[in-house]
Protein backbone atom coordinates (compact mmCIF):
# COMPACT_ATOMS: atom_id res chain seq x y z
CA UNK A 1 0.00 0.00 0.00
CA UNK A 2 1.19 3.58 -0.80
CA UNK A 3 0.28 5.79 2.03
CA UNK A 4 0.73 9.58 2.28
CA UNK A 5 1.70 11.37 5.78
CA UNK A 6 1.16 15.71 4.78
CA UNK A 7 2.54 17.27 7.83
CA UNK A 8 1.07 20.94 8.13
CA UNK A 9 4.06 22.74 10.38
CA UNK A 10 5.24 26.34 11.41
CA UNK A 11 7.90 26.02 8.85
CA UNK A 12 7.11 24.30 6.31
CA UNK A 13 4.09 21.88 4.78
CA UNK A 14 6.04 18.82 3.75
CA UNK A 15 4.89 15.36 2.14
CA UNK A 16 5.93 12.46 3.12
CA UNK A 17 5.22 9.39 0.52
CA UNK A 18 6.47 5.73 1.41
CA UNK A 19 5.44 1.95 0.26
CA UNK A 20 3.50 0.03 3.30
CA UNK A 21 3.78 -3.80 3.75
CA UNK A 22 2.74 -5.69 6.45
CA UNK A 23 5.63 -6.37 8.89
CA UNK A 24 8.25 -4.19 6.71
CA UNK A 25 9.83 -1.16 7.77
CA UNK A 26 8.12 1.82 5.42
CA UNK A 27 9.83 2.31 2.44
CA UNK A 28 10.12 6.34 1.61
CA UNK A 29 9.72 7.28 -2.04
CA UNK A 30 9.23 10.90 -2.11
CA UNK A 31 9.50 14.26 0.01
CA UNK A 32 8.59 17.25 -1.29
CA UNK A 33 8.05 20.78 1.03
CA UNK A 34 7.22 23.89 0.93
CA UNK A 35 9.26 26.26 3.33
CA UNK A 36 5.89 29.03 4.93
CA UNK A 37 7.64 30.35 8.06
CA UNK A 38 4.12 30.93 9.09
CA UNK A 39 5.38 32.64 12.41
CA UNK A 40 5.62 35.84 9.80
CA UNK A 41 1.90 35.37 9.05
CA UNK A 42 0.63 35.79 12.13
CA UNK A 43 -1.05 39.03 13.44
CA UNK A 44 -1.37 40.73 16.96
CA UNK A 45 -4.74 38.87 17.20
CA UNK A 46 -3.29 35.35 17.19
CA UNK A 47 -4.86 35.20 13.91
CA UNK A 48 -2.79 34.05 10.76
CA UNK A 49 -3.39 36.52 7.73
CA UNK A 50 -5.13 36.41 4.70
CA UNK A 51 -1.56 36.05 3.07
CA UNK A 52 -0.81 33.48 5.45
CA UNK A 53 -3.62 31.24 4.90
CA UNK A 54 -2.99 31.25 1.08
CA UNK A 55 -0.09 30.29 1.14
CA UNK A 56 -1.02 27.60 3.65
CA UNK A 57 -4.25 26.44 0.95
CA UNK A 58 -1.69 26.59 -2.53
CA UNK A 59 0.82 24.44 -0.79
CA UNK A 60 -1.75 21.66 0.69
CA UNK A 61 -3.33 22.06 -3.07
CA UNK A 62 0.21 21.21 -4.56
CA UNK A 63 0.94 18.31 -1.97
CA UNK A 64 -2.34 16.81 -2.84
CA UNK A 65 -1.70 16.98 -6.95
CA UNK A 66 1.85 15.17 -5.72
CA UNK A 67 0.18 12.70 -3.32
CA UNK A 68 -2.54 11.98 -6.84
CA UNK A 69 0.37 12.03 -9.52
CA UNK A 70 2.18 9.41 -6.59
CA UNK A 71 -0.18 6.62 -6.48
CA UNK A 72 -1.14 7.44 -2.93
CA UNK A 73 -4.01 5.01 -1.93
CA UNK A 74 -4.15 7.12 1.55
CA UNK A 75 -3.35 10.55 2.38
CA UNK A 76 -3.18 11.18 6.29
CA UNK A 77 -3.13 14.86 6.63
CA UNK A 78 -2.15 16.52 10.30
CA UNK A 79 -1.82 20.37 11.02
CA UNK A 80 0.49 21.07 14.02
CA UNK A 81 1.13 24.34 16.69
CA UNK A 82 0.77 27.00 14.20
CA UNK A 83 -2.87 26.03 13.11
CA UNK A 84 -4.20 24.90 16.72
CA UNK A 85 -2.53 27.78 18.30
CA UNK A 86 -4.43 30.85 15.60
CA UNK A 87 -7.64 32.45 17.11
CA UNK A 88 -8.90 32.14 13.26
CA UNK A 89 -8.02 28.26 13.23
CA UNK A 90 -11.30 26.89 12.40
CA UNK A 91 -11.39 29.26 9.24
CA UNK A 92 -8.14 28.31 8.79
CA UNK A 93 -8.77 24.10 8.79
CA UNK A 94 -11.92 24.52 6.86
CA UNK A 95 -9.79 26.38 3.98
CA UNK A 96 -7.24 23.40 4.54
CA UNK A 97 -10.26 20.34 4.16
CA UNK A 98 -11.72 22.33 1.14
CA UNK A 99 -8.02 22.43 -0.51
CA UNK A 100 -7.91 18.39 0.42
CA UNK A 101 -11.03 17.06 -0.14
CA UNK A 102 -10.71 15.54 3.15
CA UNK A 103 -10.51 15.86 6.95
CA UNK A 104 -7.58 17.25 8.75
CA UNK A 105 -6.01 15.88 12.13
CA UNK A 106 -5.09 18.66 14.42
CA UNK A 107 -2.61 17.33 16.54
CA UNK A 108 -2.26 18.73 20.68
CA UNK A 109 1.05 19.32 21.49
CA UNK A 110 1.57 16.17 23.87
CA UNK A 111 -0.22 13.83 20.72
CA UNK A 112 2.74 15.47 18.71
CA UNK A 113 5.32 14.29 21.26
CA UNK A 114 3.72 10.87 21.42
CA UNK A 115 4.07 10.34 17.76
CA UNK A 116 7.39 11.35 17.46
CA UNK A 117 8.64 9.01 20.94
CA UNK A 118 7.13 6.13 18.45
CA UNK A 119 9.17 6.82 15.45
CA UNK A 120 11.95 7.70 17.50
CA UNK A 121 11.23 4.07 19.84
CA UNK A 122 11.42 1.81 16.50
CA UNK A 123 14.46 3.32 14.85
CA UNK A 124 16.45 2.94 17.91
CA UNK A 125 14.54 -0.52 18.92
CA UNK A 126 13.83 -1.52 21.98
CA UNK A 127 17.61 -2.10 23.25
CA UNK A 128 17.58 1.28 23.52
CA UNK A 129 16.08 1.26 26.87
CA UNK A 130 15.08 4.54 28.08
CA UNK A 131 14.91 7.59 26.07
CA UNK A 132 14.40 11.09 26.36
CA UNK A 133 13.82 13.05 23.08
CA UNK A 134 13.94 16.57 21.72
CA UNK A 135 11.97 17.74 19.12
CA UNK A 136 12.03 21.42 17.83
CA UNK A 137 9.36 22.72 15.73
CA UNK A 138 8.60 26.33 14.29
CA UNK A 139 6.10 27.08 17.02
CA UNK A 140 6.98 24.30 19.50
CA UNK A 141 9.41 21.82 21.51
CA UNK A 142 8.13 19.04 22.05
CA UNK A 143 10.22 16.73 24.97
CA UNK A 144 9.09 13.08 26.06
CA UNK A 145 10.55 10.14 27.87
CA UNK A 146 9.92 6.69 28.73
CA UNK A 147 11.24 2.85 28.51
CA UNK A 148 8.31 1.89 26.31
CA UNK A 149 6.83 2.56 22.71
CA UNK A 150 4.77 5.46 24.14
CA UNK A 151 6.69 7.94 26.40
CA UNK A 152 5.94 8.45 30.15
CA UNK A 153 6.43 12.17 30.22
CA UNK A 154 5.09 14.01 27.31
CA UNK A 155 5.60 17.77 27.02
CA UNK A 156 5.44 20.59 24.51
CA UNK A 157 6.34 24.29 25.34
CA UNK A 158 5.64 26.96 23.24
CA UNK A 159 9.65 27.30 22.38
CA UNK A 160 9.67 26.51 18.48
CA UNK A 161 12.25 28.31 16.45
CA UNK A 162 9.88 30.25 14.45
CA UNK A 163 7.86 31.99 16.90
CA UNK A 164 11.12 32.43 19.01
CA UNK A 165 12.79 33.85 16.30
CA UNK A 166 9.80 36.55 15.50
CA UNK A 167 9.56 37.06 19.19
CA UNK A 168 12.61 37.88 20.50
CA UNK A 169 15.53 37.69 17.36
CA UNK A 170 13.96 39.98 14.65
CA UNK A 171 17.01 41.05 13.98
CA UNK A 172 19.46 40.38 11.21
CA UNK A 173 22.33 39.63 12.90
CA UNK A 174 20.15 39.46 16.35
CA UNK A 175 22.89 40.03 18.23
CA UNK A 176 24.20 39.17 21.63
CA UNK A 177 21.70 40.93 23.73
CA UNK A 178 18.54 39.88 22.29
CA UNK A 179 19.90 35.91 22.53
CA UNK A 180 20.58 36.86 25.64
CA UNK A 181 16.79 37.68 26.83
CA UNK A 182 16.08 34.06 24.52
CA UNK A 183 18.00 32.45 26.68
CA UNK A 184 16.68 33.59 29.85
CA UNK A 185 13.08 33.18 28.30
CA UNK A 186 13.65 29.71 27.57
CA UNK A 187 15.64 28.98 30.61
CA UNK A 188 12.28 30.47 32.93
CA UNK A 189 9.62 28.02 30.74
CA UNK A 190 12.25 24.95 30.45
CA UNK A 191 12.90 25.12 34.65
CA UNK A 192 9.09 23.98 34.63
CA UNK A 193 8.92 21.18 32.85
CA UNK A 194 12.67 19.65 33.59
CA UNK A 195 11.15 19.00 37.15
CA UNK A 196 8.30 17.01 35.82
CA UNK A 197 11.08 14.70 34.14
CA UNK A 198 12.93 13.88 37.57
CA UNK A 199 10.79 11.21 38.44
CA UNK A 200 12.31 9.00 35.45
CA UNK A 201 15.33 6.78 34.91
CA UNK A 202 18.55 8.22 33.60
CA UNK A 203 18.25 8.17 29.74
CA UNK A 204 20.34 5.24 27.96
CA UNK A 205 19.82 7.47 24.90
CA UNK A 206 18.72 11.21 24.89
CA UNK A 207 17.43 11.69 20.80
CA UNK A 208 17.03 15.14 18.72
CA UNK A 209 14.70 14.53 15.75
CA UNK A 210 13.87 17.54 14.44
CA UNK A 211 15.30 19.19 10.91
CA UNK A 212 16.31 21.35 13.11
CA UNK A 213 18.38 19.46 15.74
CA UNK A 214 19.56 17.29 12.16
CA UNK A 215 20.92 20.78 11.04
CA UNK A 216 22.64 21.93 14.27
CA UNK A 217 24.01 18.61 14.73
CA UNK A 218 26.14 18.97 11.52
CA UNK A 219 27.28 22.35 12.02
CA UNK A 220 28.69 21.30 15.83
CA UNK A 221 28.33 17.86 16.15
CA UNK A 222 30.44 14.83 14.75
CA UNK A 223 29.52 11.40 13.53
CA UNK A 224 29.44 8.16 15.56
CA UNK A 225 29.87 4.91 13.81
CA UNK A 226 26.20 2.81 14.37
CA UNK A 227 26.52 -0.85 15.45
CA UNK A 228 24.26 -1.64 12.07
CA UNK A 229 26.82 0.52 10.08
CA UNK A 230 24.79 3.19 10.12
CA UNK A 231 26.65 6.37 11.24
CA UNK A 232 25.10 8.70 13.91
CA UNK A 233 25.14 12.00 13.92
CA UNK A 234 26.48 13.43 17.75
CA UNK A 235 25.60 16.51 19.26
CA UNK A 236 27.55 17.82 22.19
CA UNK A 237 25.72 20.51 24.70
CA UNK A 238 29.16 22.31 24.63
CA UNK A 239 29.91 22.64 21.24
CA UNK A 240 26.44 23.55 20.51
CA UNK A 241 27.01 26.83 23.18
CA UNK A 242 30.21 27.53 20.98
CA UNK A 243 28.34 27.85 17.48
CA UNK A 244 25.76 30.47 19.22
CA UNK A 245 27.75 33.51 19.85
CA UNK A 246 28.50 32.89 15.77
CA UNK A 247 25.28 32.56 14.80
CA UNK A 248 24.22 35.37 16.63
CA UNK A 249 26.64 38.14 14.98
CA UNK A 250 26.41 36.85 11.30
CA UNK A 251 23.46 37.66 8.76
CA UNK A 252 20.96 35.02 7.69
CA UNK A 253 22.34 35.17 4.14
CA UNK A 254 25.81 34.42 5.40
CA UNK A 255 24.32 31.49 7.97
CA UNK A 256 23.24 29.31 5.07
CA UNK A 257 26.89 28.61 4.06
CA UNK A 258 28.15 27.06 7.08
CA UNK A 259 27.38 23.14 7.24
CA UNK A 260 24.20 21.42 7.53
CA UNK A 261 22.43 24.69 7.46
CA UNK A 262 19.79 25.38 4.24
CA UNK A 263 18.08 27.94 2.86
CA UNK A 264 14.92 27.25 4.82
CA UNK A 265 16.50 27.27 7.83
CA UNK A 266 19.04 29.55 8.22
CA UNK A 267 15.96 32.68 9.74
CA UNK A 268 15.47 30.24 12.48
CA UNK A 269 18.79 28.30 13.05
CA UNK A 270 19.97 30.67 16.04
CA UNK A 271 16.70 30.47 18.26
CA UNK A 272 16.78 26.54 17.56
CA UNK A 273 20.38 26.51 19.19
CA UNK A 274 19.46 29.05 21.88
CA UNK A 275 16.35 26.62 23.01
CA UNK A 276 18.11 23.79 22.19
CA UNK A 277 20.70 24.24 24.67
CA UNK A 278 18.93 25.56 27.40
CA UNK A 279 17.09 22.69 27.03
CA UNK A 280 20.19 20.17 27.48
CA UNK A 281 21.05 22.16 29.96
CA UNK A 282 17.43 22.25 31.67
CA UNK A 283 17.71 18.86 31.98
CA UNK A 284 21.51 17.67 32.13
CA UNK A 285 22.32 16.43 28.91
CA UNK A 286 25.51 16.92 27.81
CA UNK A 287 25.14 15.33 24.16
CA UNK A 288 22.56 14.11 22.25
CA UNK A 289 22.16 11.45 19.20
CA UNK A 290 20.40 12.35 15.94
CA UNK A 291 17.23 10.22 14.96
CA UNK A 292 15.98 10.24 11.22
CA UNK A 293 12.85 9.39 12.09
CA UNK A 294 10.25 11.92 13.74
CA UNK A 295 6.81 13.21 13.55
CA UNK A 296 5.86 11.87 10.01
CA UNK A 297 7.04 8.47 10.17
CA UNK A 298 5.08 8.37 13.71
CA UNK A 299 2.18 8.99 12.21
CA UNK A 300 2.40 6.33 9.63
CA UNK A 301 3.92 3.80 11.61
CA UNK A 302 0.31 4.08 13.89
CA UNK A 303 -1.68 4.24 11.10
CA UNK A 304 -0.08 0.75 9.71
CA UNK A 305 -0.76 -0.40 13.37
CA UNK A 306 -4.03 0.63 13.54
CA UNK A 307 -4.55 -1.63 9.68
CA UNK A 308 -4.31 -4.72 11.59
CA UNK A 309 -2.10 -6.01 9.59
Amino acid sequence: MRLGVLDIGSNTVHLLVADAHPGGRPLATTSEKTTLRLMRFVEDDGSISPVGVAAIVEATARARETAEREGVSELLATATSAVREATNGPEVIARIEQALGQPLQVLGGSEEARFTFLAVRRWFGWSAGQILLFDIGGGSLEIAGGSEELPHVAESVPLGAGRMTVTFLPGDPPGDVSVDRLRAHAARVLGDVAGRFGSLPSPDHVVGSSKTIRSLARLAGYRRPGWSGIDRWVLPHAALGAWIPVLARIPAKARQELPGITPERTFQITAGAVVLHEAMAALGVDELEISPWALREGVLLRYIEDMGW
